[in-house]
């Protein structure tokens, strides 16, 4: 079990946890939409307020040029209101008076600062304490697999079949289609040095979602422990250092692996390879958050990352009321010559607005079925 070592144990561990995952939420938005108000000033448009955090002001400043600058009592939003966003505008700064490339890069400039951002975070964390990857604790005794094609305890999973390893769903996707008796390459570091072993699957690898970590880690032999909560693999997370630029490659890859993970769950939902009850809203999010960034400083820098190029993913689907939608009205006016009429734009927001609450509800509701 991970130590604590950001918040300690009991009620005041519990609250700062949950303060810590509010505090990366509130960071992660205020980038987002500091990216949008940069771009914005950079491009000439008219920005009424810039806010921190949404509900009633608790601090409210108002600049030479006219712009507002405040900071409000819900820590969980935050935004850049132009003028002229949701209407034509009178004024020569007006949002949709803009061509709309340069709206495009206003809209897009958010989720940009996000994926940078969490980047940045990502090197950081890859440079100070190495990229976290899975330690085999013990391995599954069987007299039907030879010893010379099993892991060994304390071998460190780093690559599989010459693929890198960043993510546990990485495990899934590069056993995926194999069956029971393959052997696998599998990159380990043994004893501190990097190491090849030839690992006998012992179960097949046929999985239908990119979730079912526990079933790969079953085919490579990883052994297991029960506690009163069940049973478990047994492994644990540690950290791995490589060189300077084996680092820096690999906190880019790393950034662009999360990515990737998004659209894979996203794809895995849609064609109902993946339930609903497997994601989770917002309190879901705030809860896993607590958790993870409770657990030390990689920890917090971790979630930290994944929540940033989650949040700059996400916001460029093109789902109505995301900037990914906003985008594509911009296209449509730029190759059209014409926009969509701003009211029917603005419906068709509300009604996405409503889904997505909705959908962050349903998920959420379900945790606890």
């Amino acid at each position: 079990m991970a130590h604590n070592a950001l918040a300690g144990g009991g009620v005041a561990g519990t609250i700062l946890s949950v303060l810590l995952a509010i505090l990366i939420l509130l960071a992660m938005i205020t980038i987002h939409e500091f990216g949008h108000y940069v771009a914005g000033r950079a491009l000439g448009f008219k920005i009424n307020e810039f806010a921190i955090g949404f509900g009633p002001a608790i601090f409210k400043r108002k600049g030479k040029s006219g712009r507002i600058f405040s900071v409000r009592a819900f820590p969980l939003g935050g935004y850049c209101a132009f003028e002229g966003e949701d209407e034509e505008g009178e004024s020569e700064g007006a949002f949709n008076r803009q061509h709309p490339l340069k709206r495009i890069i206003v809209l897009v400039a958010g989720a940009t600062f996000n994926y940078l951002l969490a980047l940045l975070i990502i090197i950081i964390s890859t440079f100070a304490f190495g990229q976290m990857a899975y330690r085999v604790n013990s391995v599954a005794l069987d007299e039907a697999y030879p010893a010379a094609y099993c892991l060994q305890e304390g071998d460190v999973i780093v690559g599989i079949n010459g693929a890198d390893i960043y993510l546990a769903t990485d495990i899934v996707a590069a056993l995926n289609g194999r069956n029971e008796g393959d052997v696998v390459d599998v990159s380990v570091v043994r004893g501190g040095e990097r190491a090849e072993a030839q690992v006998m699957l012992r179960a097949d690898c046929d999985f239908e979602n990119s979730s079912q970590i526990s079933l790969a880690f079953r085919a490579l032999g990883v052994g297991t422990y029960t506690n009163d909560d069940g049973a478990f693999y047994d492994l644990s997370s540690v950290s791995c250092k490589f060189g300077f630029w084996e680092s820096l490659g690999r906190s880019f890859m790393y950034s662009f692996k999360i990515a990737g993970s998004i659209f894979t769950v996203l794809g895995e939902l849609l064609t109902g390879n993946l339930s609903l009850s497997a994601v989770g809203g917002p309190i879901t999010t705030i809860r896993l958050t607590s958790e993870i960034a409770s657990q030390g400083v990689q920890s917090f820098l971790e979630i930290a990352a994944y929540i940033g190029v989650n949040l700059a993913v996400f916001n460029l689907l093109p789902i109505p009321a995301l900037d990914g939608s906003k985008v594509v009205f911009c296209l449509i006016e730029w190759i059209f010559k014409k926009p969509v009429p701003r009211k029917v734009e603005a419906v068709i927001h509300v009604i996405g607005f409503a889904l997505i609450l909705g959908f962050a509800v349903l998920v959420d509701v379900l945790q606890f079925i």
